[in-house]
């Protein structure tokens, strides 16, 4: 197999579908694999450009990154790629305790035996820029510095209080923090101050904050990728390789996709918290599709009363789906159902139950259509649905980031498409939008 032109790990799974649809927009065929995939299941996307892992530590503790993440870094470094990313989530949300980037970028340093780490977070696709080491995103249609932003201020377990980058990673890490700014971007001393700054040891952080710095950040990326191929961040990296003006590789022929048709009856899982994950709930419930509240607190807890729980909701979904109405399985709807706000193995548990849920639905109603919502939520639930591999089926309007895929088992093509939605991703009709495609 020839070398891919890339090679990441996502932190969770909807960044990393999110990686994998950028790719896929300019032309790079990619397949996203649920871990460290062997020569069998390699060989099957042996023409591919791209390789991910799709994985959990955006919600795990330093402790289980010093255990799992190593080896990843290292089946990352011998595929040979040009360039291997640590991909998280554009809204930077992490902590010493829970999925530190900082703990992150320091084992895949040493794997990569790197002495300088490149950062990338921005990304004007996905509504998110960085100035001055500064991270803003949207909400709404309104811009927010992150430590101010209605929703990630406020994350049930990694709230982002500070918006200056290098003061957040430096909870996280010993190393120094570097920062090339837009300003510096922009004039014509960017070589220099990206070769000082690497050269000096640190973890460098590169502001994006329109397409001119999106495209300077992507030559530095390949400029340097020698010295510095292990990289962390966003779907920002993606997005800066590929821009046209950066002249890499990655800045190919945009794809164009084939619309799916609708696929009668879907089943909705929803395991997220977040606001915009209720107003699709209200909208799909409004709109056609039937509603199963699900008790978050006995999915969170192993026993009798889980299993029961699964059972039941796995008999609403089905009557449902039998009289020919789609149906969304939620565990939380803000202002009616209490919101769960603990982390750790409860709410690995939860996934892993909504996944076996959803498991069951396409198996028992032969559903040609699935989706998770929830990032956390989405890792854990495809532990439990037999997905080996994802690729690309089309992205879905108006909501980047979120592709719709075709799911592959270990040994035979899948037959259903399934999407995995961050909590914040998609307009109040995404649910039935989904469905109508």
């Amino acid at each position: 197999m020839s070398a891919p032109l890339l090679a990441y790990y996502g932190d969770d799974l909807t960044g990393s579908t999110d990686v994998m649809e950028a790719l896929e927009l300019r032309g790079i065929r990619t397949v996203l694999f649920t871990a460290i995939p062997d020569k069998t299941l390699l060989e099957r996307f042996s023409g591919h450009q791209a390789f991910g892992i799709a994985g959990t530590s955006r919600s795990e503790t330093p402790q289980w990154m010093d255990a799992h993440l190593p080896p990843i870094f290292r089946w990352l470094d011998a595929t040979g790629a040009a360039i291997c990313h640590y991909k998280v989530c554009s809204t930077f949300d992490s902590s010493p305790e829970i999925g530190s980037i900082g703990r992150a970028l320091d084992l895949g340093a040493e794997v990569f035996k790197q002495s300088s780490v490149p950062i990338v977070v921005g990304a004007p696709q996905l509504r998110r820029w960085t100035a001055f080491g500064n991270l803003f995103a949207d909400f709404r249609g309104k811009r927010f510095r992150i430590d101010r932003h209605p929703v990630m201020s406020r994350h049930p377990v990694t709230p982002m209080d500070e918006a200056d980058l290098r003061r957040h990673l430096a909870r996280q890490t010993d190393r120094t923090i570097a920062l090339v700014d837009c300003a510096t971007l922009i004039s014509p001393e960017a070589d220099r101050a990206m070769d000082a700054a690497l050269a000096e040891g640190a973890a460098v952080l590169l502001d994006v904050i329109d397409a001119f710095t999106q495209a300077e950040v992507g030559r530095q990326l390949w400029r340097k990728r020698g010295e510095a191929r292990f990289v962390v961040g966003s779907s920002g990296v993606q997005y800066a390789l590929s821009s046209d003006a950066a002249g890499t590789p990655f800045s190919g022929s945009p794809r164009n996709f084939a619309a799916p048709g609708g696929a009668g009856p879907i089943a909705v899982v929803s395991g997220s918290c977040s606001p915009t994950t209720s107003r699709q709930i209200r909208y799909a419930l409004q709109n056609g599709f039937a509603g199963v509240a699900v008790d978050a607190a006995a999915l969170s807890q192993p026993g009798a009363a889980r299993d029961a729980e699964i059972a039941r909701t796995v008999e609403g979904g089905l009557a449902a789906l039998e009289d020919g109405r789609s149906v969304v399985l939620y565990s939380a709807l803000e202002g009616e159902i209490p919101v769960d706000k603990g982390g750790g193995s409860g709410g690995h548990l939860l996934g892993l139950a909504l996944g076996t849920i959803l498991s069951a639905l396409i198996g028992k109603a032969r559903l040609k259509r699935v989706l998770v919502a929830g990032g956390d939520t989405s890792s854990h639930a495809m532990a439990a649905m037999g997905i080996a591999a994802l690729e690309c089926r089309t992205p879905i309007p108006g909501a980047p980031g979120s592709p719709l895929c075709i799911a592959h088992s270990a040994t035979e093509e899948s037959s259903f498409e399934v999407t995995f939605k961050g909590g914040q991703v998609g307009g109040d009709d995404y649910f039935a939008l989904l469905r109508d495609l």
